[in-house]
């Protein structure tokens, strides 16, 4: 009989509690006299050590909750925790020292990431001057970042002699500077080509090998499953489904496989993906029904339907 494992976490133990926990998360902006719900009760866990993937529709929430877990945003209401800080009650001086030490930032624009007047060895040792480490340790640390992201043969060019792919990659060294436990990245391939795209994925799967560093990715690229542990879809500011990547094991040959999952929250709501509600023709209500181990959500009218049969 074939056997499933989920593909091997480097360095997680699956009985700790979740480096990243979100319960029942909003965040609420106010603009002018509106308020804008940018996420609405949203749950997520990451175990440390976690490789994974988020992805939505524009405006879906997934960029807010990857700015709240970075400590750029406080959220308004709900749990969050990431390796035990909880980042709704946290002061401003805590926030600082969290986003100095805990976590590692990954922006789209290259830009935002490097300073053009300094070498690509240059650009890494800034975190770790301003954190006080000596100019000999943070060069070695910096060579070795570097090294790692394999632009070895690169770490005396500025920003503008270097490709966007290039930058990117330095971009990630300066992220690892301060040897964070939580690397995030918002849409790191979204200014890149297919191929430069793919070595800076190929790259974030080794540096998650290397370091043990948790990361958490947010992208369009249709292809993230194959590249990460899991993936969660958000929609509507709720995490709404979740692909796990799968080890299946037949005989002497091991075949990765993926595996989609609804989601339910710690209310019990059930997150149906909206294509299966519009297949089905499921608006305001719907009838579920417990069967022998398996439930069964069916229309208002063919519930209706059992109803008059019975």
């Amino acid at each position: 009989m074939p056997s499933y494992e989920p593909a091997p976490v480097p360095g997680t133990d699956l009985g700790a509690p979740p480096y990243i926990d979100c319960q029942d998360l909003f965040k609420i902006y106010k603009i002018a006299n509106l308020e804008v719900v940018a996420l609405r009760g949203l749950d997520l866990k990451v175990r440390r050590g976690e490789m994974m993937a988020i992805v939505g529709a524009s405006g879906s929430g997934k960029s807010t909750l990857l700015n709240v877990l970075a400590g750029l945003d406080q959220p308004s209401a709900g749990r969050a925790f990431v390796g035990g800080r909880d980042l709704l009650t946290m002061s401003g001086g805590e926030m600082v020292e969290y986003r100095r030490t805990q976590v590692g930032f990954v922006w789209q624009q290259t830009g935002r990431n490097l300073v053009p007047y300094l070498n690509a060895v240059q650009n890494v040792e800034v975190p770790m001057i301003l954190a006080g480490m000596s100019r000999s340790a943070a060069r070695e640390r910096a060579t070795e970042l570097l090294e790692a992201v394999k632009l070895e043969h690169r770490l005396h060019h500025n920003p503008n002699q270097l490709s966007g792919g290039e930058q990117q990659r330095v971009s990630i060294a300066v992220a690892l500077a301060n040897n964070p436990p939580l690397l995030l990245a918002d849409e790191p391939t979204g200014e890149l080509d297919s191929v430069g795209a793919g070595i800076v994925f190929e790259l974030f799967g080794e540096l998650n090998r290397r370091y043990g560093v948790t990361i958490v990715i947010v992208t369009h690229d249709p292809d993230i499953a194959a590249r990460v542990d899991r993936v969660a879809a958000i929609r509507d500011g709720r995490t709404s489904t979740e692909i796990f990547r799968r080890i299946r094991t037949e005989g002497n040959e091991a075949k990765v496989t993926h595996d989609e999952y609804v989601l339910v929250d710690a209310a019990g709501r059930l997150q149906i993906p909206r294509e299966f509600l519009d297949r089905l023709n499921i608006h305001d209500r719907a009838k579920v029904l417990m069967g022998e181990g398996r439930l069964e959500v069916l229309p208002e009218h063919l519930a209706r339907g059992q109803g008059e049969r019975r």
